[in-house]
């Protein structure tokens, strides 16, 4: 019974927060247009009423730790769910995120996506992609901020093992940026598919900066540990048992 409740919990809080999304989008079109200040504050005030609602509709506080860097920055972060991408673009004065060029077709999504000059790579092509990703990145660097790229390409459940992909390493090498490793645990809270939300603390955490100098192969090693250990620990702390 108790599940079935937190079931129907969680199925008006995802209804309410797409039905929001458009809305926060449209009051927010006309300053968004002109202004990339004004489309992050759109996304920032639409993360933040999902994470005011997340509280106490299913019970899941979301909690920042660490130091997010607030100057120019590689952000190489563990992607679970859609409540990781909110977490981390919120704690960032000016982020924008390397993402699958699929996504600037969605609806508010796509068109915000647009605005704040995230780069769109196409995951198939993965050479092309990889060069297309360092080409934009350098065209899209006169305003100082923060690049977020998912290392693993696309969202990994808990538990489960997927490789680290190489456009990271490529970034680290032909940005000469410090990277700032991100951990996670939202996937055992907030799956990745499904409608269950289970009521807990879903914390991203910005670990110890990776400063430039390493080559390719040390910097991914040296990635994937951290990452990893520090997502495996914040995942025993929300209760899943691997």
């Amino acid at each position: 019974m108790r599940d079935l409740i937190q079931l129907l919990r969680s199925v008006l809080f995802i209804g309410q927060m797409y039905l929001m999304m458009p809305l926060v989008g449209l009051v927010f079109a006309p300053w968004a247009l002109f202004s990339k200040h004004g489309a992050r504050m759109c996304c920032k005030t639409y993360s933040r009423w999902v994470f005011w609602t997340a509280k106490w509709m299913v019970g899941i506080r979301c909690e920042v730790r660490g130091t997010p860097p607030t100057g120019e920055a590689l952000i190489a972060a563990k992607h679970q769910s859609f409540l990781d991408i909110m977490m981390i673009f919120t704690a960032l004065p000016t982020a924008k995120f390397v993402m699958k060029k699929e996504i600037l077709r969605m609806p508010v999504i796509g068109q915000y996506a647009k605005l704040l000059d995230c780069v769109a790579v196409d995951r198939g092509k993965r050479g092309a992609a990889i060069e297309k990703m360092v080409q934009e990145v350098h065209e899209g660097r006169q305003e100082a901020g923060q690049l977020i790229i998912y290392s693993q390409g696309t969202r990994v459940a808990p538990g489960i093992k997927a490789e680290y992909k190489v456009g990271t390493g490529v970034l680290y090498e032909q940005l000469s940026q410090t990277c700032v490793p991100v951990a996670t645990n939202v996937g055992v809270l907030w799956p990745r598919r499904g409608f269950m939300r289970r009521p807990g603390t879903a914390v991203v955490e910005f670990l110890d900066p990776i400063e430039p100098g390493l080559s390719r192969l040390e910097f991914m090693e040296q990635l994937e540990k951290v990452v990893e250990e520090r997502s495996d620990a914040l995942m025993r702390e929300a209760g899943f048992d691997a």
